[in-house]
């Protein structure tokens, strides 16, 4: 086997699973999840007629590429989406169709990185464990970027040497982020993209929580949007992730795509036919539907809006909880460790959270994530106000 899968840690959710197995919750209290960022609001209905409507589809192989209706679809979303020029985003060679993602996440960087020992795949930290695994199994070190409240949970580039810069061949952004929910500023991906010039790395964005944010006149900006106004519609060494897990309800559906720069596609493209991961026709139909549609998306958002806004009312009393600039999270710090809040949590109170060290590497001898908790408010807002009311409990008790 693969001598590197030893190097894979225990995903979050083990860790978990195995610090709330040494403690018993109160059998009388429903439990309620705030650990996994799976929405929980209805998937529109539209699509899952369409996907009903297309079940003869089955019967018909899908190529890798996928339809060209679908990839119209993504480009013209896409284009209005980000302010990107008319035609920039060719449909042919500026879009791929992926089955979510996480799977993008990981094959690209298996396409992406040039085998070598000092190879370099650059991560925020705390991050998304794909990043970290997907670097492993393509030969590279992972390098973690340190982001905490002093940096506004973004990367400082500026501290980062030449030399690291030199070994990076691939750069992740996670904006909006996952855990803490900050945006990168425009002005922080142009001096990514001219870093990139000058060093020749790739910059892959994974902006799967974009279409989450709870202002309306302030929407999340995205990597190409960046390009654009540098005026580089060949999108050089950029390449963007969208979901339509968050956007639209839809994390079964295993629907997204991958935009960028053509001189990279077309090798991932190729990368993709020797992966068999071709999405099913009848749900990339069931994608155009989606992406064609913006009303599901803004009450999605209104939902998520009166989530946050009755939940930090509860909590603000006693947390230091601020509403993330994107994404459906709560980061926020605990009284006490992280793993000792979220195991009293769930033994007094039966509401699970993911400890934040959990989703973080000890770096320059700090682990920013540690004492820090991810609340997901993917329940319903009956669900959500009531899993706050409980934290205030237990955050009370432990203050008292």
């Amino acid at each position: 086997m693969n001598h590197e899968l030893q190097r894979l840690q225990p995903y979050p959710f083990e860790k978990l699973t195995a610090l709330k197995n040494a403690v018993t919750p109160p059998t009388e209290l429903p439990h309620i999840a705030l650990s996994i960022g799976e929405p929980k609001h209805p998937a529109p209905a539209f699509v899952a007629q369409t996907m009903v409507d297309n079940m003869d589809k089955l019967a018909n192989y899908p190529t890798t590429k996928g339809l060209p209706e679908l990839r119209q679809a993504i480009s013209h979303w896409a284009e209005k989406r980000f302010s990107l020029n008319e035609g920039s985003l060719n449909p042919e060679h500026n879009v791929l169709p992926v089955n979510g993602t996480r799977e993008a996440i990981f094959a690209f960087t298996q396409a992406a990185v040039n085998r070598a020992d000092d190879a370099l795949v650059l991560s925020p930290n705390p991050f998304y464990q794909i990043y970290e695994g997907a670097a492993y199994l393509a030969g590279a070190e992972p390098y973690y970027l340190n982001c905490d409240a002093g940096n506004g949970f973004i990367p400082d580039y500026d501290a980062i040497s030449d030399d690291i810069w030199q070994r990076c061949q691939l750069l992740f952004l996670c904006s909006p982020s996952n855990p803490t929910g900050a945006v990168t500023d425009l002005p922080t991906l142009k001096k990514l993209i001219a870093l990139s010039d000058q060093h020749d790395f790739i910059i892959v964005s994974d902006e799967c929580y974009s279409e989450i944010y709870l202002d309306e006149d302030n929407a999340p900006v995205g990597l190409l949007q960046a390009c654009a106004e540098m005026g580089r519609d060949d999108y050089k060494n950029c390449i963007v992730m969208h979901s339509l897990s968050k956007r639209s309800n839809l994390p079964g559906l295993r629907s997204g795509f991958v935009a960028g720069d053509a001189a990279l596609l077309g090798p991932f493209l190729q990368y993709r036919t020797y992966h068999g991961c071709s999405m099913p026709i009848q749900t990339q139909l069931a994608s155009i539907a989606a992406w064609n549609d913006e009303a599901h998306v803004l009450d999605n958002r209104d939902q998520y809006r009166k989530k946050f806004a009755a939940v930090l009312e509860i909590l603000s009393p006693v947390m230091d909880v601020k509403a993330p600039d994107a994404s459906f999270y709560l980061w926020a710090p605990t009284p006490v460790s992280d793993e000792k809040f979220a195991q009293g949590l769930f033994e007094q109170q039966h509401v699970t959270v993911l400890p934040g060290s959990y989703l973080s590497r000890e770096t320059a001898g700090e682990i920013p994530g540690a004492n820090y908790v991810r609340m997901a408010l993917v329940a319903t807002i009956e669900e959500c106000v009531e899993a706050a009311e409980r934290i205030r409990i237990y955050v009370e008790s432990l203050q008292g």
